[in-house]
């Protein structure tokens, strides 16, 4: 049997009517008979083409203010038949259920009205039963039915209709159907996780978005990325973001979102830290001054400001290469001097919501878990030794935390007058963090006399603060909660060192 079929009925029962128009008139000019309800057999009838009513078919009314359309047998009768079954084909004459070839249906925008703050019913009542019925069956019987689910689908199926006068193939067919469960499930998905609001654990995520990137983490792996940056950024300038820019680039943002309302903050991240970092009156100098943290790093790297960037920090960033530069927005000037370098990505950072949760492959599964959504604070402080800090080395201790809470496991952030001076990142033991930050910090020259130091956890023995004291860091802050804090409490007291505790740890693998 062929698998080719020729169009000869068709329901088409729409919400988005846009794009619909050229489809109704090539089915007409292919002689298709077309059944319709509600606001769609109207449209199709405005046109000036014949339509056949559902419930002519049904002999049943629309009833309950339209909740029950098209949920009858006759319908789903006429869309789930096989037609190579005797049975089936036999059911239809007996029954006088009409063959149904083609389902033009899409469904109600449930996302965008719990988007657009609507209150409860208004959401139920955007839940499509009908339609993702209709969609389900019609794909289901791909091998006799052509399924089409979304208005983006119009332009693709309008050439199939025209290129073929109304025939399609198994291909085609199969091609749409898996779009279509595509789309119910998406449908599902943002139901469930709109009536769950995480209550149940359980892991529905679906994202329809899909970016092809140039490539993976390495130019052999390939990569995607699931989501609308449009909601998030609006690109100004540049080549097309890679899998490792948007890793720096996520990195960037939740940083930058730490310093949110503050003074003029900059920071310079590369492979997912912050290299160069700081805050003050003018962006600017908080550029420079991050610059300065480690300006060999900062080559090639995601350049993220908290504030808008004026002609002269864009004067100083054009003079490295980087590869992005975000900024909630640029004067004119500075953004004609950004735009000097062809392949240099600027975007403007939207307000938005980011996410509360963070979902990462591991195994044969998947990890999820809260984001780490606290940020230590001035009243959150447990000051455990004779020493207190003073305000500024306060000011300092909790710029560091921001900072390290943000940086990878094992961490050691080393800060000045709200200046990054280096970090020891991603070490097996924080000992070796902290003597990397010191060499890295005394490598630019930096006097450590008077810094703070921050780690992402406790100290489980004193060696660390020895190691500070030594090198002239006279501050600390850290979560606490070692079953030998008194050992490093003691040795700072000895010492003349200050330390808090916040009883937060930030560990960041």
């Amino acid at each position: 049997m062929s698998t080719s079929k020729t169009i000869k009925s068709a329901l088409i029962s729409v919400f988005h009517k846009d794009g619909l128009a050229p489809i109704v008139q090539k089915l007409n000019e292919l002689n298709v008979t077309i059944y319709s309800t509600g606001g769609t057999e109207k449209f199709i009838k405005e046109l000036g083409i014949d339509v056949v009513p559902v419930d002519e078919v049904t002999s049943y009314p629309s009833i309950l203010g339209g909740r029950v359309k098209t949920l009858h047998p006759k319908v789903f009768g006429g869309i789930l038949n096989r037609q190579d079954n005797e049975s089936d084909v036999a059911e239809l004459a007996e029954y006088n259920i009409p063959q149904i070839d083609l389902v033009i249906v899409d469904l109600y925008p449930f996302e965008k009205t719990v988007a657009s703050g609507a209150d409860e019913q208004d959401i139920v009542e955007k839940i499509d039963i009908g339609g993702i019925s209709l969609i389900r069956a019609s794909a289901k019987n791909f091998k006799d039915t052509f399924t089409v689910s979304s208005m983006e689908q119009y332009d693709d199926f309008l050439s199939i209709l025209s290129e073929n006068n109304g025939t399609t193939s198994i291909k085609q067919r199969k091609k749409f159907a898996a779009k279509s469960f595509n789309i119910s499930s998406h449908y599902d998905t943002a139901i469930f996780n709109y009536f769950n609001a995480g209550e149940e654990p359980a892991l529905k995520v679906s994202e329809t978005n899909a970016q092809i990137l140039r490539y993976g983490e390495n130019p052999h792996q390939k990569g995607y990325f699931f989501g609308d940056l449009d909601t998030i950024f609006d690109k100004l300038h540049g080549k097309e973001l890679s899998y490792n820019n948007l890793l720096d680039v996520d990195a960037a943002v939740n940083l930058i979102e730490e310093f949110k309302g503050e003074s003029p903050t900059f920071a310079i991240l590369k492979h997912n830290n912050a290299c160069g970092f700081a805050q003050r009156k003018t962006v600017k100098q908080a550029y420079v001054d991050a610059l300065a943290g480690d300006p060999v790093s900062a080559f090639g790297g995601v350049l993220i400001a908290n504030t808008e960037i004026d002609t002269a920090t864009a004067e100083e960033i054009h003079k490295l290469f980087c590869e992005v530069v975000i900024a909630p927005s640029y004067s004119d000037e500075a953004l004609s001097t950004l735009k000097g370098k062809k392949n240099r990505i600027i975007l403007i950072k939207k307000e938005v919501e980011l996410p509360t949760t963070t979902i990462r492959t591991c195994l044969n599964g998947n990890l999820v878990q809260d984001k780490d959504s606290i940020t230590d604070q001035l009243e959150d402080l447990k000051y455990v030794t004779n020493n207190k800090p003073t305000e500024s080395e306060l000011d300092d201790l909790l710029f560091a935390s921001k900072l390290c809470k943000n940086t990878k496991s094992n961490t050691i952030i080393l800060v000045k007058n709200k200046q990054l001076l280096a970090g020891g990142t991603g070490q097996t033991s924080r000992v070796d963090a902290l003597n990397q930050a010191i060499e890295k910090a005394t490598s630019f020259k930096f006097d450590l006399n008077g810094c703070v130091m921050a780690s992402d956890a406790f100290f489980p023995f004193p060696d660390c603060v020895e190691i500070a004291d030594n090198a002239g860091i006279k501050s600390v802050i850290q979560p606490g909660g070692s079953i030998k804090d008194q050992l490093s409490i003691d040795y700072c007291n000895s010492n003349g060192l200050s330390m808090v505790m916040t009883g937060t740890r930030h560990f960041k693998h």
